[in-house]
């Protein structure tokens, strides 16, 4: 066991074998946002194991100090992340709903707001850095964290994002180019925000929906420089954009509670959508040339997938009793989970459901195929499902892995556990033969061993 000790609050990573790992495979060395290339939760040639625990098929283990839900993304050999340290006392989270997770008020201890990078053949720290530190200027939901949103990088440097903070340029190397500060705003109930920035060739784009004034707005990506900002009429949501690269365009998309919106690439409306439930979280992405976007929280009537043809302009919102139309290609009404993002592969929607139940639809129809079935003790999922070679993998808040084999009938294979104070409610990250699960308190590299 090696002990690293950077500025503040120790670092310890657990080196589990001596010996070097294998090279990445098939060319899979890059998972560059949050759910990964196109933002689909899907990497069809990985081989990382399909069972592991606490101690089995885990390469290394890395202990992080403070708090954070942001994913880890990776390029090459180096892994990035987020945190946020609390210097005086921490609310203990609870796992299941988050009803009465209310915190109108911010904490009055100094915190640090951190960043990471660490080497994913072994785990070790190559280099952290604190920037911000002080008390927080506004609240969160006490199952979130000030460190929500995942980081995105281009290869040449990694942009980091705290809401109610800003933004922060680095080079791979830990040198930092650029930050930009954003205003604090109230979000709804004093939850706080999560959304996560997105990269589009030599832009980066943002999405701060709040209380008092939503926008999105661009970035250079080199500088930092605010190219464009639209001012959009909607509250708080949590839900991270989708750049949408389709044989028409290229576009942005939005999604909100009031409306989904996507922008062209200079900020313009091209079109919307009403008919969302009271609270939006889910990603949207694109797959076999249809666009897929969900909002499903728990105690609407309303709790809509929505399948989306390319092309759209203006208002394309269903009219009463409509499940279709020009663009819209089919939707549920009630089909749609409310903190994981769906997952189509190959073929079939997979919505896993917060309260530990599972469904699939056809992703050309929008047919049901089964569902919702129960996953054995699987209560509390915040965390989206992926896939690879014909498997489903769902990750509770308790550090449970749930392995279901994909296709037209519900068959759990594997239920991997890890330790018991591992809460898992971030998506993982996955490159060639390795899975990095980030929970509660660290990072585990899962592969074969």
């Amino acid at each position: 066991m090696k002990m690293i000790k950077p500025t503040g609050v120790s670092l310890v990573c657990f080196g589990i074998l001596l010996m070097g790992l294998a090279p990445i495979t098939n060319g899979q060395d890059r998972w560059p946002q949050f759910r990964g290339p196109g933002a689909r939760g899907v990497a069809e040639e990985a081989t990382f194991p399909e069972k592991w625990s606490a101690e089995e098929n885990v390469a290394w283990k890395c202990d992080l100090p403070g708090r954070g839900w942001s994913s880890p993304v990776v390029w090459g050999d180096k892994v990035f992340v987020t945190s946020v340290i609390n210097t005086g006392e921490s609310e203990e989270i609870k796992k299941g709903l988050y009803f009465g997770g209310d915190r109108p008020q911010p904490s009055n201890a100094v915190h640090q707001w951190r960043v990471y990078c660490l080497s994913l053949d072994a785990g070790k720290i190559l280099w952290e850095r604190t920037v911000h530190e002080g008390a927080p200027s506004t609240a969160i939901h006490l199952k979130s964290s000030y460190a929500s949103e995942t980081p995105v990088t281009d290869g040449e440097r990694v942009y980091f994002c705290f809401g109610n903070l800003g933004l922060f340029c680095f080079d791979l190397d830990g040198t930092k180019i650029w930050e930009y500060r954003v205003q604090p705003q109230e979000t709804r109930y004093g939850w706080g925000p999560a959304a996560s920035p997105v990269l589009h060739e030599d832009k980066l784009f943002y999405c701060f929906d709040n209380e008092v004034q939503s926008y999105l707005v661009a970035l250079e990506a080199l500088t930092g420089k605010e190219l464009w900002r639209t001012e959009r009429d909607e509250k708080s949501n949590w839900a991270t954009p989708f750049v949408w690269n389709n044989p028409q365009r290229t576009e942005i998309v939005v999604p909100g509670t009031g409306q989904v919106r996507s922008y062209d690439l200079t900020g313009q409306l091209l079109w919307s959508l009403t008919g969302m439930s009271s609270i939006t979280i889910a990603t949207p992405y694109e797959s076999d040339g249809l666009l897929y976007i969900s909002s499903g929280y728990v105690m609407d009537p309303l709790r809509p997938v929505y399948a989306i043809r390319p092309g759209a302009a203006g208002d394309i919102s269903l009219k009463e009793n409509e499940t279709a139309n020009e663009f819209i290609a089919w939707s549920q009404t009630k089909a749609a989970p409310y903190n994981p993002t769906t997952l189509v592969y190959k073929e079939r929607l997979y919505v896993l459901y917060d309260r530990g139940t599972f469904a699939v639809f056809d992703s050309k129809s929008g047919a049901e195929i089964y569902g919702p079935e129960r996953l054995p003790n699987g209560r509390a999922f915040t965390t989206s499902p992926w896939a690879s070679r014909d498997r489903i993998y769902c990750l509770n808040e308790d550090g449970v892995t749930f392995v279901l084999k994909a296709g037209d009938d519900f068959e759990l294979l594997h239920t991997n556990e890890l330790a018991s104070d591992d809460m898992g409610m971030a998506s993982p990250a996955i490159v060639g033969d390795r899975l990095l699960i980030r929970t509660a308190t660290r990072i585990y590299c899962i592969q074969k061993r």
